[in-house]
């Protein structure tokens, strides 16, 4: 169990989970926020499962030991067993729970860019294309799951965290994965062109968020974040992103609160 967990890299995996759960509980309360994380969760299981199948001779090529497949910690196997068990669970988990029929097929949607992108995109020009459209289906799904609409700064907000997300998850494997011949957008641009991306994505969505509820003290911080991303070595910027998101976190549910509001069940 424990080298499955870190085979779906952990980390990103639980971050999104508690997005989900923290945008549910805005929207609804507890009980339903359990639910939904929990169908979110085992559909980025699936995703970083993937992921690490997909890449397993390249990361053998590159040594990366950190992963349970090189070090022998999982079988692909073992792994994909876990793929085919847990596919049908999050569907099921997904359609037939508060996300309902249309919140869930939207998640999903999300979790299928996700797995597109591990045996596609990863390798062209769109490889940001996925991350867009997976992080504005998991906020817009939980928001259509209560018959709302999601507004548009909702959706826009997800899309530009979720490509800053692409680049800055990127950047410290970028020459690794060049000399394996993957050739995504930020491979292609270059760790100091997709440093600067990076950095603008966030700054305006920290604007954007700052603008549909002011808030000036989070407003400063995470401009300051976000800006240090820019230029922070390879093993902090992603620290630097994950600072600027929990602050764009709390700008989005106060947001949420405030301009769509919480559903009494």
């Amino acid at each position: 169990m424990r080298s499955l967990l870190k085979a779906s890299h952990l980390g990103p995996t639980l971050a999104v989970t508690l997005v989900s759960f923290l945008l549910a509980t805005a929207l609804w309360w507890e009980g339903p926020a359990y639910f939904i994380s929990f169908g979110v969760f085992l559909g980025q299981l699936l995703v970083g499962w993937t992921n690490d199948l997909n890449d397993y001779q390249d990361d053998l090529k590159h040594n990366r030991i950190g992963k349970p497949l090189v070090s022998g910690e999982l079988t692909k196997t073992s792994l994909l067993r876990a793929v085919k068990i847990t596919t049908p669970i999050a569907v099921v988990v997904n359609l037939f729970g508060p996300l309902g029929i249309k919140g869930g097929s939207l998640y999903l949607f999300g979790v299928g860019m996700g797995v597109a992108y591990n045996f596609y995109f990863k390798s062209t020009v769109l490889s940001p294309l996925p991350y867009a459209l997976a992080f504005a289906a998991l906020v817009s799904s939980i928001v259509i799951a209560t018959d709302r609409t999601p507004p548009l700064w909702l959706i826009a907000s997800g899309s530009l965290l979720g490509v800053a997300a692409h680049f800055a998850n990127v950047l410290k494997d970028l020459d690794q994965d060049r000399t394996s011949g993957i050739k995504g957008l930020p491979q292609k641009l270059g760790k100091r062109s997709s440093r600067l991306i990076c950095a603008t994505l966030l700054i305006t969505t920290t604007l954007l968020l700052h603008l549909t509820v002011s808030n000036t003290p989070l407003l400063v911080i995470g401009l300051i974040t976000a800006l240090i991303t820019s230029f922070a070595p390879d093993k902090v910027i992603f620290k630097s992103l994950m600072i600027t998101v929990i602050i764009d976190l709390i700008l989005l549910l106060s947001a949420v609160d405030s301009k769509i509001g919480s559903l009494v069940v």
